[in-house]
């Protein structure tokens, strides 16, 4: 009988078995745009049935970096399952084994059917191509570690089945080490495949109109946050490659006269530039999920101006090419600059920011209104619809609520003692911010020197000089907005609708 591997070894086979059919399954993902890799199709299913405080919870370890640390953990689970499979395989039931991968078949299936943009049954093709490459895989390895003697090995009477273990052990290693090889070479053709279809030539291809009334840039520094330190929290674990030649807007639902219209259409609307600072409802108080730009956009309200909002609409809905959805009230088209915005710092839109065309609206967190990669716009009631997170417990109203933060100097920074600079920014949106102030230990409250007012759509910068003494000491920040209301002071996590409470740093000041 053959002598079964160890389970390190067992565990090894399954691991580079799930790697071989991942790799073939990659390939055939990158046959077709509308084709994903399994790992995508479970990890999209993953970010809408994972519980919010999860999703809160890794936003606050891992920041922008939540998807990544979700593939990670994917991974991790599947490597586990793997290895669990070629034990059984390779040591208990075959058809045990077999059972396992017909499980991740239909976990991966039903993820790739029931995704938010409704996939076809042939969805699953990447799913059931690498699964059975899979097990393909498990049956090659299988056999390469059987024991039973060929005449040629046992040539001489006195050798015995155990005298081949060895070369059975090396023929095991030297299978799982090709088809690790192979699985890795297919997973990277499979990459190069979906190279092509990448949206950023047709990025680069784009040229910009100009706006119908340039503004001046704002000189101060740091007042504008570069595309490429932008905060990204979206549900998209891969980012969607939109082309502008196959992107269309359609305006729907309570309208009187629903329309579409193609990328170059849209381009040719008046187009306005304007500064929006946007914000993330899961930014803690003092975080870094806020960031403000120069946008260039059509008015969202020329827009749907032309379609006829029916009177008892009180909803508007962005829906992005992946099936995500925004919903913010009518209301918000009160003459501010709630735009279809096609740039973003003089640039068109990022890809990861949501190109060929996005949401933006002043006033409101993201998860209301920023759709990204937009492809509809419907008017419809809040009691008819409830956006994306609305059921998984966030409020369906979310205006940003009013916020202040210390940027320098950092929370447990050694600084010298005499002249300190303190600075940050603040935000008060639609309204604008009107005072800073700064508290330090348990002194009074003390105004700093505000920024340039460039409106109540983006943040403020405040800045004034600390005489520091050495010791530890705390620095606190409020706001008063230009309505006379001061800053929230109560500590209130995210969780509904934004955070709020007052952002207050511990720094050491050096006997000089």
């Amino acid at each position: 009988m053959p002598t079964p591997p160890s389970r390190p070894l067992a565990a090894l086979g399954g691991i580079t078995a799930a790697g071989f059919g991942l790799g073939t399954a990659e390939i055939v993902a990158g046959l077709s745009a509308r084709l994903r890799s399994p790992i995508l199709d479970v990890g999209n299913k993953a970010v809408d049935l994972v519980p919010v405080f999860m999703k809160n919870l890794a936003i606050e370890w891992f920041g922008t970096n939540d998807k990544i640390a979700l593939l990670v953990g994917i991974g991790a689970v599947l490597a586990i399952y793997a290895a669990g499979i070629g034990v059984i395989v390779f040591r208990h039931s075959a058809r045990l084994a077999g059972a396992g991968i017909s499980l991740f078949a239909v976990v991966g299936s039903a993820a790739a059917i029931s995704g938010r943009s409704g996939g076809s049954w042939w969805s699953i093709i990447p799913t059931i191509v690498g699964s059975i490459a899979t097990g393909v895989a498990l049956i090659a390895l299988q056999r390469a570690h059987v024991l039973e003697p060929r005449k040629r090995e046992l040539a001489k009477p006195s050798q015995s089945i155990a005298d081949l273990v060895p070369n059975s052990r090396r023929r095991f290693l030297g299978a799982t080490a090709i088809l690790a090889a192979t699985g890795a070479g297919a997973a990277a053709v499979g990459r190069s495949l979906e190279a092509r279809f990448s949206a950023s030539d047709s990025r680069a291809a784009v040229r910009l109109p100009a706006p119908v009334a340039a503004i001046p840039p704002i000189v101060e520094t740091g007042f504008y946050t570069a595309n490429r330190d932008f905060y990204r929290i979206d549900t998209a674990l891969t980012v969607p490659q939109v082309r502008t030649d196959d992107w269309s807007l359609s305006v729907k639902g309570m309208v009187e006269r629903p329309f579409s219209m193609s990328f170059d259409e849209l381009l040719r609307q008046p187009m306005i530039e304007t500064d929006i600072t946007m914000t993330c409802v899961s930014n803690l108080v003092g975080g870094g999920l806020v960031g403000t730009a120069r946008w260039l956009g059509v008015r969202l309200d020329d827009l749907l101006s032309e379609a006829g909002i029916d009177p008892a609409a009180d909803q508007i809905v962005g829906r992005s090419v992946d099936g995500y959805t925004c919903g913010f009230p009518v209301a918000a088209l009160d003459g501010r600059d709630a735009i279809v915005a096609v740039a973003m710092n003089g640039e068109p839109l990022p890809l990861e920011h949501g190109f060929p065309a996005r949401l933006v609206v002043p006033g409101l967190y993201g998860y209301v209104s920023a759709t990204k990669w937009l492809s509809e716009i419907e008017l419809t009631t809040f009691d008819a619809f409830d956006s994306y997170w609305v059921p998984r417990g966030y409020a369906s109203m979310a205006p940003i609520k009013q916020s202040t933060r210390i940027d320098t100097p950092k929370t447990l920074a050694t600084i010298p003692a005499g002249a300190v600079p303190l600075g940050g920014v603040a935000w008060a949106q639609p309204v604008g911010i009107a005072k800073v102030e700064v508290k330090i230990d348990d002194g009074e409250w003390m105004a700093a020197d505000l920024g340039e007012d460039v409106g109540g759509a983006t943040w403020r910068q405040w800045q004034m000089v600390w005489e520091a003494t050495p010791g530890r000491h705390s620095v606190s920040v409020r706001s008063t907005n230009n309505d006379g209301e001061v800053q929230d002071a109560e500590r209130v996590d995210p969780l509904p609708n934004g955070a709020t409470g007052l952002h207050t740093i511990v720094v050491i000041v050096a006997d000089s």
